[in-house]
């Protein structure tokens, strides 16, 4: 057991604890929007959604094991990230970014603002969607459709929302291929295919809750 645990306290054990979660929480966002999507087909179609979802026996269970990826996931890549530092007590006097092959980028040298600027978006977000005053749907359940509809009614709250998943777009931009390149799967072969899957599945999700917020804005003002 303590070897165990001193390998996944190494620098090695560190990045594929980062890479599995990082994998993880892609796949929970790649499921969550595709449900969302279903917001487009009305309020009877996305409330039944919700309500199926809702009424899964292991969505308790499934949320504490969402929660508890997030919090490993924050928790190993600061570590990671304070460790670095502390090994480099001198800073660079100026950042410069390499070209190929080197993957330094904005996003790769801001996953930890980023990061944390989603771990308070994601606070307000469920706060939100997750723990406000209910509305009964006529069909059983909460309507969720009104909810998510009178939310995004509110500009402020739109331009928050648009803002956090640009941030998520340029987490991911770094983050999908890098959880590859640490769990090992990025042999120099694959690379010229990782990395723009990597950047086309970032563009997608930050691209698809972006097109969701605004249009729930704009189809709110009119109704």
């Amino acid at each position: 057991m303590a070897s165990r645990s001193g390998l996944f306290s190494s620098s090695v054990g560190t990045k594929i604890v980062i890479g599995i979660t990082g994998v993880a929480l892609v796949l929970y966002l790649l499921i969550h929007i595709a449900g969302n999507m279903m917001v487009f087909f009305g309020p009877a179609a996305f409330n039944k959604y919700a309500y199926t979802l809702e009424g899964n026996p292991l969505l308790p269970i499934i949320e504490i094991g969402l929660l508890l990826v997030f919090l490993i996931h924050i928790f190993k890549t600061v570590r990671m990230f304070l460790g670095n530092q502390s090994r480099r007590p001198v800073r660079y006097a100026q950042k410069k970014y390499a070209g190929p092959p080197s993957r330094k980028t904005f996003a790769s040298s801001t996953m930890i603002v980023s990061g944390l600027w989603l771990l308070a978006f994601l606070i307000i977000h469920v706060k939100t969607f997750r723990f406000s005053p209910e509305v009964e749907w006529p069909a059983g359940g909460r309507d969720l459709y009104l909810l998510e509809m009178q939310a995004f009614t509110n500009p402020l709250i739109v331009g928050f929302y648009v803002i956090s998943m640009v941030v998520v777009g340029s987490h991911l931009w770094h983050g999908v291929s890098s959880a590859f390149q640490s769990l090992g799967i990025d042999p120099p072969g694959w690379t010229r295919f990782i990395l723009p899957a990597g950047k086309t599945v970032a563009v997608l999700i930050a691209g698809g809750f972006i097109v969701i917020a605004l249009w729930a804005h704009f189809a709110g003002v009119r109704s």
